[in-house]
């Protein structure tokens, strides 16, 4: 009976795929799951298994051509005989590649779905190599998505015999990114050495550049030193060719080789040291996020300054209460959070977003918390600050940013947010004119607190003063209405009071 061996989905947004490279041919014996043929997208490369155990019976296309998705390829006699007649060397290899599924139960690890909104990963840091023993919940490696990164755990315990994705890699839904043979010790032995953990794609590997890789190379004149592969073990992609011309690669003189890097160091005895890094995806969306902001808003800051001490003295009369009733601190974000939600109620443009040519104004105050990591900035979100205590805000916050720091946060945790609060204080910064966060039309800058002399009553003296910032879109937030809000947060803060009467 034969089987056939169709082009798999590749993920919603890629239709065709270029066949890269078969590893079988015409009466060969195939074992279930081992890889066939490569695929090659322009975002990643895709080996398509045996569905069944049997002797490849026919190659509808070879090596070069396009397909698209549901294509045939091939066909496959199902039967063990058919297995069992093919010569012993050819089979080698694919009894190598069957040991680990001999051995034990053989289990795939996929890429996750992060979020109706991510539709795409980059592949971080490997936790695990191959033969590394894991017990269930153990974290394999990290991926990057343009909003978080997310750790992916092992599904049970056993041993890695297979890693799929370089360190580097963009990967989709459904992707593979390792097996693991189910089971203490399981199949160590029959990891093969040329699977072992990836490293990030270098220029010079031994995998041949794929089809439509190379001949597109070829047509611009570049070299395989001047592209950076992101698929398989290296090997060049398309996507990775239209990336080097995209950055302005060039056909190489034809009396010298042309140089791996994309942009000449600054002078020859500069080059050893300068330092090259990917940004991350999530550095690259906080990039373009910003610059979107800029490009779209009418963005106008204005300032003011408050005073200090009341809330200063209030923490310390009460702190001590507090965090035994509430088993939390009392900070200061609490009382600023508390402090923009009241002013929000009285100026709701603050509080509201353009669409197209509506204005959405918001009934509620989901307050965004931006959170320094060592990832890049973040923006959890407090959902109904305005419903909440200044207890309750401590512990949500104390929370978020946990979760922050230790890359626990979900897309559900930065997602929603009306207006933002932002801290760059903790660094020391004493002024500031903070970018909005689209397309919230609203932002609050906290700076450093200072000791400043100041007239009180006529007389001079020093005080904990506080620079404030608000930044806002102009084109929704009159500056009557900027001004007015950050007057009542400055109000709140310098008499404490008005937070608790809801003046």
């Amino acid at each position: 009976m034969a089987t056939e061996i169709r082009v798999p989905t590749l993920g919603e947004s890629v239709t065709e795929a270029t066949i890269a490279q078969w590893f079988k041919k015409p009466g060969d014996a195939v074992n279930a799951d081992e890889p066939l043929v490569e695929l090659e997208t322009d975002k990643v490369t895709v080996e398509v298994p045996a569905p069944v155990a049997g002797k490849l019976d026919s190659i509808d296309v070879k090596e070069g051509d396009t397909v698209e998705v549901g294509a045939l390829l091939g066909s496959i006699l199902e039967g063990a005989a058919g297995a069992a007649s093919a010569p012993a060397a050819e089979a080698a290899p694919a009894a190598a590649k069957a040991a680990p599924a001999a051995a034990a139960e053989t289990v795939e690890v996929l890429v996750p779905h992060a979020g109706e909104s991510v539709t795409e990963a980059e592949v971080g840091e490997w936790s695990v190599k191959v033969g590394d023993v894991v017990k269930a919940d153990d974290i394999l490696v990290e991926l990057e998505t343009d909003k978080a990164a997310q750790e992916v755990p092992s599904p049970i315990a056993g041993t890695v015999v297979e890693i799929a994705q370089a360190t580097g890699a963009t990967v989709e839904p459904g992707n593979l990114l390792c097996k693991i043979a189910k089971g203490d010790g399981a199949a160590v032995a029959a990891a093969a050495p040329a699977a072992a953990a990836p490293a990030p794609a270098v220029s010079g590997t031994s995998m041949p550049a794929a089809p439509s890789a190379a001949k597109m190379m070829a047509e611009k004149g570049l070299s395989a030193d001047q592209v950076a592969g992101s698929g398989k073990r290296g090997q060049v992609l398309k996507g990775d060719v239209l990336a080097a011309v995209a950055a302005g690669a060039t056909a190489a003189p034809a009396a010298a080789p042309a140089p791996a890097a994309v942009r000449a160091p600054s002078a020859p005895t500069d080059e050893v040291r300068e330092e090259r890094v990917r940004m991350t995806k999530l550095r690259q969306t906080i990039a373009r996020r910003l610059k979107d902001a800029q490009n779209t808003a009418a963005m106008l800051t204005t300032y003011n300054e408050v005073d200090m001490k009341p809330i200063m003295d209030l923490r310390k009369q009460y702190k001590d209460i507090f965090e035994k009733k509430h088993g939390v601190k009392l900070g200061f974000m609490g009382f600023f959070t508390k402090a923009v939600t009241h002013a929000l109620k009285e100026i709701p443009a603050v509080n509201a977003e353009i669409d197209g040519t509506d204005i959405i104004y918001k009934n509620y105050a989901h307050i965004g918390v931006a959170v320094g990591t060592p990832k890049g900035l973040v923006v959890p979100v407090v959902r109904d600050a305005d419903q909440m205590s200044i207890a309750d805000i401590e512990k949500e916050i104390g929370s978020l940013g946990r979760k922050g720091r230790d890359g626990k946060l979900s897309m559900a945790d930065m997602q929603g947010g009306t207006f933002t609060i932002s801290n760059g204080g903790v660094y020391g910064s004493l002024m500031s004119s903070p970018i909005l966060n689209a397309p919230q039309s609203g932002i609050l800058g906290m700076h450093k607190i200072q000791e400043r002399p100041v007239a009180i009553n006529g007389q001079v003296e020093i005080r904990p003063m506080m620079y404030l910032a608000l930044s806002y879109d102009h084109r929704i937030v009159d500056g009557k209405e900027a001004v007015t809000f950050l007057v009542r947060v400055k109000e709140s803060l310098e008499d404490p009071q008005r937070l608790v009467l809801d003046l």
